[in-house]
């Protein structure tokens, strides 16, 4: 059975793409997931200074080993003011100092989600132009936009945004 790690892009309790992530995660079928949370992952802000005087920190090799050890990724980035969190990126910074290609050419499922119209589409964007760059395979992308309208009782409501997503999850599957 193919594993997948799965994550939000935020270090929000109570994160709207984790809660996006996690629901994508019961669409799958014959995988097995991992849900990573980043506050379990806590780093020190990167700086080249930084690095020469700690070296890479362990919380980021135990990420970036997760990632490895998968057959698949999938990822719901927060958007802040349209770029990654301060969190992830800090994340994809220490990792890429260990190793470049960062997501070892793993298949992945793109998301965003947000409670504007865009659906944190800014910052996929910005991931599907730099993520392949980290060696990142992505397969589908899918944005749910107006989540607070779009996002009840631990589930997609809206019916074309839900299948939307179960085709993105189908062919997120098929590539693993």
């Amino acid at each position: 059975m193919k594993k997948i790690i799965a994550f939000a892009g935020s270090s929000s309790k109570q994160s709207i793409n984790k809660q996006l992530v996690e629901y994508t995660t019961t669409l799958l079928e014959n995988t097995a997931f991992e849900v990573l949370d980043l506050n379990d992952y806590e780093l020190p802000l990167f700086s080249v200074d930084r690095e020469e005087e700690i070296g890479h920190p362990e919380n980021a090799r135990k990420f970036l080993k997760k990632i490895e050890a998968s057959d698949g990724i999938m990822v719901s980035l927060a958007e802040h003011n349209g770029a990654y969190t301060a969190v992830f990126k800090n994340l994809l910074d220490w990792m890429s100092r260990i190793h470049g290609k960062t997501f070892y050419g793993k298949p992945m499922l793109l998301m965003a989600t947000s409670d504007g119209a865009r659906g944190g589409k800014f910052v996929l964007d910005m991931a599907s132009s730099r993520f392949p760059r980290h060696d990142a395979n992505i397969i589908a992308t899918f944005s749910l936009p107006g989540f607070s309208d779009n996002f009840h009782d631990g589930k997609i409501i809206d019916k074309v945004l839900a299948q939307d997503l179960v085709n993105a999850v189908r062919e997120f599957e098929n590539a693993l």
